[in-house]
């Protein structure tokens, strides 16, 4: 009797016990599928990064006043390009005169490497060639940025100090040996010396910077030259 007791006690006892069992495990696999749909939370932002200051506004720059004024000091918004610096009528007069001139120059140095006999006037041509081609470049573009046509209408270039006839340009190209070398380093000792006036004339007369120191050093570089050439004649 004892013993269908207890057997009927365990029975009941699992009955009981199941279906609590069963409704703990689906309460389970429930809150492990819940966690799962839930998306991972983000990592914590980063620190930001500090600010970077702005470029200061307010700069000044030093603004040098006209002749016999002194400097000023303005924001630097309020200055601009003022386009080329200034020049007058003889600026451009030189501009015009030089650069045939400096043509001519070229035209003669252009003999020597088949005519001349001394290679130091062959070295002379050469540095003839060498610093009047890209001071002729110069010229032109100065008159270019400004608007200056190149042109003189009417103008005889060969009444210019300095400049060659036609006829002494051709007894030139017909000459050689010692004979062209004497003859070229006397015409050219004229041309450089009808440069060289050119020049300082504009030194005392010109406006513009560049142009001043332009003639300044056509006045010297020819210089030296004029005195290398007489060195030729004189060894």
């Amino acid at each position: 009797m004892t013993n269908r007791r207890a057997r009927t006690l365990a029975i009941v006892t699992l009955a009981v016990a199941l279906p609590l069992v069963a409704f703990m495990m689906i309460r389970l696999d429930g809150d492990t599928a819940t966690r799962a749909a839930q998306p991972v939370s983000a990592p914590a932002p980063a620190t930001a990064s500090p600010t970077v200051s702005p470029v200061p506004t307010d700069l000044t720059v030093i603004a040098p006043g006209r002749p016999g004024e002194t400097a000023a000091t303005r924001p630097a918004h309020e200055v601009r390009d003022v386009g080329p610096a200034p020049h007058n009528s003889l600026d451009v007069w030189f501009v015009r005169m030089m650069i045939p001139h400096h043509a001519q120059a070229l035209a003669m140095a252009e003999l020597a490497p088949d005519r001349a006999a001394d290679p130091d006037v062959r070295a002379i041509a050469e540095r003839i060639r060498a610093s009047q081609g890209p001071e002729m470049g110069m010229m032109r573009g100065w008159l270019q940025t400004r608007d200056l046509p190149a042109e003189v209408e009417g103008h005889d270039h060969g009444t210019m100090r300095g400049m060659q006839s036609p006829e002494a340009m051709a007894r030139l190209a017909a000459t050689r040996g010692p004979d062209f070398d004497k003859l070229f380093v006397q015409m050219m000792t004229e041309h450089h010396q009808g440069a060289i006036e050119m020049a300082t004339n504009l030194l005392t007369v010109g406006s513009d910077l560049t142009l001043n120191e332009f003639a300044n050093s056509v006045a010297t570089e020819q210089s030296v030259e004029i005195d290398r050439m007489r060195e030729i004649l004189g060894s």
